[in-house]
């Protein structure tokens, strides 16, 4: 079951983003639990009390709190959650980037581009914590969420798996790991890279820019296939 908040002062804009959003969830037939809230203050202290979701619809401009102000203390309590912005200013692009924003939606575009986000919160959010790739040894036994890796890449003998948190070793050779994940959310960037479509923001000047402000060189030979991939993903063009 997925959760979400939609916060938006204006009645008429939580209203339809509401239906737009239980429609597409219907359509999708994805169960799913909608909470509306007109202030940012109401959904955070819910928040602050014990209440979770796995998306929140956040309006930027509200009175009192902006969602700006409030989304470093809602990734306090919900550093997972997938938030996505929607407003009339093109202003607050950049500054939703560097808080770690999924989506950013003009509310002149609100149908096409929400929609678009349903669609691809619901490719992350699949990734159930169950999803892991296991590394066992003699010595060691290591878990790691797929949702939570970035890239992988060739290190000497080793692979080396980078996720938000750490990075780890697995004696094994790029391929081997990247046969035994078997997803399509990992794919190869160049011989020695592989990434995870979901944390790729864009593909500019023949480098992959991750969500944590990496980016990864992209080879000549894998630029378009790279694209074409990512697109068939998130059912978009780039």
């Amino acid at each position: 079951m997925i959760k979400i908040a939609i916060c938006d002062d204006e009645q008429a804009l939580a209203s339809a983003n509401r239906k737009l959003t239980e429609q597409y969830m219907k359509d999708s037939q994805e169960p799913a639990i909608l909470e509306e809230y007109s202030s940012g203050e109401f959904l955070l202290a819910d928040i602050q009390e014990g209440a979770y979701f796995d998306l929140i619809l956040l309006d930027i401009e509200m009175p009192r709190k902006s969602g700006m102000e409030i989304t470093p203390q809602i990734k306090q309590y919900l550093p997972n959650v997938l938030i996505v912005f929607i407003t009339s200013h093109l202003k607050y692009a950049i500054d939703s980037f560097a808080l770690s924003i999924f989506r950013y939606i003009p509310k002149q575009e609100l149908k096409p581009r929400l929609e678009q986000a349903l669609h691809d919160a619901l490719h992350y959010i699949k990734l159930e914590q169950n999803d892991v790739y296991t590394i066992q040894t003699q010595t060691r036994l290591e878990k790691i969420l797929l949702k939570d890796i970035l890239y992988i890449e060739k290190s000497g003998k080793n692979a080396l798996i980078v996720t938000f948190y750490n990075q780890t070793k697995v004696r094994k050779s790029l391929s081997q790991v990247y046969e035994e994940i078997n997803r399509d959310e990992f794919i190869y960037i160049d011989r020695g890279c592989i990434v995870n479509i979901i944390h790729v923001m864009q593909i500019k000047n023949g480098e992959a820019v991750l969500k944590n402000g990496e980016a990864k060189a992209v080879s000549r030979s894998h630029v378009q296939p790279v694209k074409e991939k990512i697109a068939a993903f998130w059912g978009k063009e780039l």
